[in-house]
């Protein structure tokens, strides 16, 4: 395995990490100036805003999931958890703030590149029968021999 491929994991967690740590810090202490948003977006944040949890639920997940990442602990867990607010953050520039597409690229290819060098921790989600614990075979095996 030469070098770079060896360090493009670790380049894309701390990556990913360290932009989901900042921008989430930043929802609770606003120290990063934000640019008017269009009408749509600002009612967006608006809604966001008015249930009283929202943005905090999705600021703290990101400061979570990024700390997860920077540590390189529970890498699957932090991907997982910010998946779909990946996706949100994705419809929420092509729907109602279009632009920063360069950023948006970034972090969805870190997203499933890690993914993908993590793919061993998602397999058992991606299976359509997954294995009991006792007999290690599919489930619907099992329950095809007690049907017999």
């Amino acid at each position: 395995m030469t070098t770079l491929a060896h360090k493009l994991p670790l380049v894309a967690r701390l990556l990913l990490g360290l932009t989901f740590f900042v921008f989430g810090l930043n929802g609770f202490l606003h120290f990063l100036p934000q640019p008017p948003a269009p009408p749509a977006a600002g009612a967006f944040f608006g809604a966001l805003h008015a249930t009283g949890y929202m943005l905090g639920l999705i600021k703290g997940t990101e400061v979570l999931a990024g700390a997860l990442l920077l540590a390189g602990l529970f890498v699957p867990l932090a991907l997982t958890l910010l998946a779909p607010v990946i996706v949100n953050i994705l419809a929420f520039h092509l729907f109602l703030a279009p632009g920063n597409y360069a950023i948006l690229a970034l972090v969805l290819v870190s997203e499933v590149y890690l993914a993908w060098t993590q793919r061993a921790a998602f397999a058992p989600l991606l299976r359509a029968r997954p294995a009991l614990p006792a007999t290690g075979r599919p489930a619907a095996a099992v329950g095809e021999l007690r049907a017999a």
